[in-house]
């Protein structure tokens, strides 16, 4: 009879526990530019002293399910993630033609997308649970662009990575005011960011004295971590399993060192 209240006692305490550290979500607006943007945060609200903060920035679909369950999975890990929205508030593409014309208004005016970023930026650091000393940006295909533009504006990041991200860069002398390290992972056989891009890139980076890790994934075209890109490497984005847990994993030994 003992061992039994025990048991249950002990039960009692563990879903207890359980329910304590519950992932909290919510949305949170925040302006820049005259725009209203709306984005999603996830912590462990179990946790009281202050965390590592990371920024998620969306491919060129906008703030969706996908980046949303990205901060989850980095909220369990202990992380405060907050997943941007770089478009606005209720601006959400329909199809690709709108994705298009929407990464072309902030590639054709970076300084406009820096703002953007520095806006998501600094509605993270202002959160009491962030650790403002320690923050790290990373971003899907137009996001790795939003993520380097955040990097190039000179604010204090740890750490910066992208995901088959856009590497063009129309001023490529700021990249000397990167802060921290940069991961760069890129499909081998992406026909959206040629070799030319990628060497420019690198040469930016160089010339800068940036510590940037460029990882290829063989046999990986555009959009390699996103599921619903489909599986067909002729269009030119296509998901790939391997590349996916590869790079991930990479991502986090990559959070490990520039967070340690």
């Amino acid at each position: 009879m003992l061992k039994k209240i025990i048991t249950i006692v002990g039960l009692s305490m563990f879903i207890a526990s359980s329910a304590s550290a519950a992932i909290k979500t919510e949305r949170v607006e925040y302006s820049a530019a005259g725009t209203t943007m709306e984005g999603y945060v996830a912590y462990d609200d179990a946790i009281t002293t202050p965390r590592p903060g990371i920024l998620i920035v969306h491919d060129w679909m906008g703030l969706s399910p996908f980046t949303e369950g990205k901060a989850e999975q980095l909220a369990k890990e202990g992380y405060v993630a907050f997943a941007v929205d770089v478009y606005g508030k209720g601006v959400r593409p329909a199809n690709a033609d709108e994705a298009g014309k929407l990464t072309g208004k902030y590639k054709g005016d970076r300084p406009l997308l820096q703002a953007h970023m520095r806006a998501a930026y600094d509605k993270l650091v202002a959160m009491p649970q962030v650790d403002k000393t320690k923050i790290v940006v990373m971003g899907y295909c137009f996001g790795g662009t939003a993520a380097l533009e955040l990097a190039r504006s000179g604010v204090p990041l740890v750490g910066t990575a992208t995901f088959h991200g856009g590497l063009s860069n129309p001023s490529p002398e700021n990249a000397k005011n990167i802060h921290g390290r940069v991961l760069t992972m890129h499909g081998a056989d992406d026909p959206f960011v040629p070799p030319a891009e990628v060497q420019a890139y690198k040469d930016e980076m160089k010339t800068a004295g940036v510590d940037m890790t460029f990882i290829s994934y063989p046999g990986a075209v555009h959009a390699f971590a996103v599921p619903s890109a489909g599986n067909d490497n002729s269009k030119g984005a296509a998901y790939n399993a391997a590349a996916d847990k590869a790079s991930w994993a990479d991502f986090e030994k990559f959070l490990k060192e520039v967070l340690k």
